[in-house]
């Protein structure tokens, strides 16, 4: 029996892609609940049978979505634009600089934070996907710049606490324009929550 003929790279490059667009055009129009094989083919316009065969089923798509910088930032971004720069920033400075890269990602990325919200109510094993490629990533950023021993300072609770909370804050404005007093519809707002943020680090970082 003759071997099956595979597609040029070319062709499945491009159709890679368009799959995982059909991806974020669907949660970004249904949320999870319309997210299904046969719903990201007809979305894309292939055939299904190319979801198994380039990516191994759904979860694998999901995975090649979350990898995308539309959906995640890239270290590059979260390290502020130099990497080479950043690593040289003293601890404090470079969790600061950290935390406002950080606010900037996801308020330019709607659709990762509506899935976000998302994850919290609906949790699946797409979802689990999706915060297993996250999790991969801060945990990737966090050995390249954190993971030196600092004494007396657990700075893997420091970084993940800021992390989550400026998560919290900015998944939060999207339906709300004040929280506890504090107006996050505003420049003036969030330059507020940064200022106590870089407080924070300040008291908790000794000065290098």
């Amino acid at each position: 029996m003759a071997a099956k003929k595979q597609p040029p790279v070319r062709d499945r490059q491009i159709t890679s892609r368009i799959l995982i667009s059909a991806v974020g055009s669907l949660l970004a129009k249904k949320g999870f609940k319309g997210l299904g094989v046969n719903a990201v083919a007809r979305e894309a316009g292939v055939d299904k049978v190319l979801i198994y065969r380039y990516f191994d089923g759904l979860p694998g798509l999901i995975a090649a979505f979350a990898q995308q910088e539309d959906f995640w930032p890239s270290t590059l971004e979260m390290a502020g634009g130099d990497l080479a720069r950043f690593s040289g920033l003293p601890l404090d400075e470079k969790l600061s600089m950290f935390a406002a890269s950080f606010i900037q990602a996801l308020k330019k990325r709607p659709l990762t934070r509506a899935i976000m919200a998302w994850e919290m109510i609906e949790p699946n094993e797409l979802t689990e996907e999706l915060e297993r490629v996250r999790e991969e990533s801060i945990m990737t950023f966090f050995q390249m710049f954190f993971a030196k021993d600092h004494a007396g300072i657990d700075l893997q609770a420091l970084v993940m606490l800021v992390g989550a909370a400026l998560s919290y804050l900015v998944i939060r404005s999207d339906n709300i324009d004040v929280y506890g007093g504090l107006d996050l519809a505003t420049d003036q707002g969030w330059e507020r929550i940064s200022s106590v943020v870089n407080m924070v680090i300040q008291r908790v970082i000794p000065q290098e």
